[in-house]
């Protein structure tokens, strides 16, 4: 007979992380410590010049233009100006400098030092930062946090997208596409009337006409209401194409800022829709914000127009830069949508020129007109939006230059006649980074200081660092040994939100976002707090120091989650709906939500399994 011993019941062993799951965290937190050392070094104002080419290594020459550090160390110091070092790569200068407030009077320096030695050889000086962390931190890739307006000083835009000249553009054009239909298919005696913003009325000669040109209508503009009578088409635009186009004409708009915005070499704008038909524009570490003003608000376009010596042929009259009438064609043979780069140089006489490339279709356009053209002239248009004293929008044209063509041209010409070499440059500029679709008005601009900016980063962390403390001291003596373990969770939930800060692209953080900060702190003690009050209960309960631990985790957890899950959601929706500020705080709330369960769950979990997770005792007191 055999006799079966009952098995031993199979008892999961309590409090036990395997090691990989200790290496996890280790590998994690030693990560976010190295994202994070960057931002405790800080960063030094710098002024950056790009030469476009490579340094020849003997004689450090560029275009023929010479920057050694020596020339550049004696030009700013005769300005007054307190330099740190200079770094020269193989295409970029770095001119680091002591104080931010003299970086607007560096650049104007250094770049009458290019105009002087380089003559605009696509030699840009751009503001900039460099960070003081050691040279191997920073080749693993690891920089400072991005910090914000409100923190590092610079200049605030807000403009306005003028919608009623793209409305009217879009009338103009319906007219013209109209007119095109009723001449190709000979649809005599028609007319124009009640032209608006909002539509226009098409007066035709029999009511055949009206169902033809209506079919032509419901195919091509499918967003408009169109209503008949008495042998009339009127079109209105509805609310849904209104919609459409302000939304259309806003995004084009926020492309071309952001290519102006890199064109001009700022680095870490923040481009954003405000509200219909706002942008906003935050450009930390400009200070000097009349050449950004500048470029940002202009509205500069050239257009070819072949030039007409006959009254008798019609076309338009436009002034030259002397304020003599030029008749050109009505419709310009070329625009500058099709421009797709510009670049400033002196040309054989040693006159500013722009040299222009065009795309294929733009090439192939002026291919064909030049060749059916030459030794005939053609004029340079430029036009740009501005304000009036009534403060409506008004298009100034004007014809910069006349040429004769003297042989077909292609996808690479050059175009004189646009002023200065600033000038020039300024054009060249504008070309490449494109032209609004729609004209814009900087309708409020704010300066913040480098003083005011460090004055905010004073207090700000003044704030965390007293917040901090005081969170440390308590706990420390609330609860003891286990508060020692939740203040090194609280250090190390820091030290992972201040390197996913710095690791996340586009992060930035404001002084809204270090109050998001000093919230944190709170939160993340709020975790220990409920999981160590849950251990006290069970211990209270008679159950053994392990088995506390355990439980008190357990039960605590879900609690953690649910809470934390609600305001992951509010910190969500203030980040979708708000912008600037109301970011930098949801960004930081978010961020630390994720890391104060991460720290205040597994981190302290893993420090009190190590120490204690084993105790069998009753009735203890930690």
């Amino acid at each position: 007979m055999n006799v079966h011993k009952p098995r031993a019941s199979v008892r999961r062993t309590l409090n036990q992380y395997s090691y990989w799951q200790y290496a996890v965290l280790v590998v994690t937190i030693s990560i976010m410590l190295l994202s994070a050392l960057p931002s405790w070094f800080g960063e030094s104002p710098a002024l950056q010049i790009n030469q476009g080419s490579e340094l020849n290594n003997k004689t450090n020459q560029v275009n023929n233009v010479q920057f050694e550090p020596l020339n550049i160390q004696k030009t700013l110091t005769k300005q007054g100006i307190d330099l740190k070092e200079i770094k020269q790569d193989k295409t970029t200068t770095w001119i680091i400098l002591s104080d931010p407030e003299q970086m607007a009077q560096a650049k104007k320096a250094l770049l009458e030092m290019v105009g002087q030695q380089g003559k605009g050889n696509g030699i840009q000086v751009a503001l900039a930062s460099v960070a003081n962390a050691p040279q191997w931190l920073t080749s693993l890739g690891f920089k400072p946090i991005s910090l914000g307006l409100d923190l590092r000083g610079g200049v605030q835009f807000l403009l306005d997208v003028d919608m009623n000249s793209v409305y009217q553009n879009q009338i103009d054009e319906m007219q013209q596409g109209i007119s095109h239909f009723l001449m190709d298919n000979q649809l005599r005696r028609a007319k124009f009337s009640d032209i608006s913003q909002d539509g226009l009325t098409v007066t035709l000669a029999s009511a055949k006409q009206v169902s033809q040109l209506r079919d032509f209508i419901h195919g091509q503009y499918v967003n408009w209401k169109v209503t008949s009578k008495d042998n009339q088409i009127t079109l209105t635009r509805l609310e849904a194409e209104s919609v459409a186009l302000r939304n259309l004409t806003v995004q084009q708009n926020l492309q071309i800022m952001r290519s102006r915005i890199e064109e001009l070499g700022i680095t870490e704008a923040s481009i954003q829709r405000q509200g219909e038909q706002h942008i906003r524009i935050e450009l930390p570490g400009v200070q000097d914000p009349a050449q950004a003003k500048n470029v940002i608000g202009a509205t500069a376009s050239l257009a070819f127009y072949e030039v007409l010596s006959n009254p008798s042929e019609g076309g338009k009259t436009l002034p030259d830069q002397n304020d003599q009438l030029v008749r050109v064609k009505s419709s310009p043979v070329l625009t500058g949508e099709h421009i797709v780069d510009a670049r400033a140089n002196f040309g054989e006489m040693g006159m500013p020129e722009v040299n222009i490339s065009l795309d294929n279709q733009g090439g192939k356009m002026m291919a064909d007109f030049s060749g059916r053209h030459i030794g005939k002239p053609m004029a340079t248009a430029y036009s740009e939006y501005s304000r009036n004293e009534k403060g409506e929008v008004v298009q100034t044209n004007k014809i910069i230059s006349i040429a004769t063509i003297q042989s077909a041209l292609g996808s690479n010409f050059r175009i004189t006649g646009a002023g200065s070499m600033q000038d020039a440059q300024s054009l060249a500029l504008l070309l490449r980074a494109g032209s609004l679709t729609a004209p814009v008005t900087i309708v409020e601009e704010r300066t913040i200081g480098p003083t005011l900016g460090a004055e905010n980063i004073t207090n700000g962390f003044s704030a965390l660092a007293l917040g901090l403390g005081m969170t440390l001291l308590f706990m420390a003596v609330w609860y003891r040994r286990l508060g020692w373990i939740a203040n090194i969770a609280l250090l190390a939930n820091m030290v992972m939100l201040f390197g996913l800060l710095a690791l996340i692209p586009g992060a930035v953080l404001t002084l809204p976002g270090i109050a998001g900060l000093v919230l944190t702190v709170g939160m993340a003690v709020d975790t220990n707090v409920l999981i160590f009050e849950r251990i006290r209960d069970k211990l209270k309960d008679g159950n053994s120091l392990a088995k506390s631990i355990n439980d008190g985790f357990s039960s605590a957890t879900s609690t953690i989650f649910d809470a934390n899950f609600t305001t992951m959601i509010t910190a969500i929706v203030l980040y979708c709906i708000g912008n600037g500020p109301i970011q930098g705080f949801a960004l930081t709330l978010g961020l630390g939500l994720l890391t104060s369960m991460f720290t205040g769950i597994f981190a302290s979990r893993a420090m009190i399994n190590w120490f204690w997770g084993k105790d069998t005792r009753r009735n203890v007191s930690i």
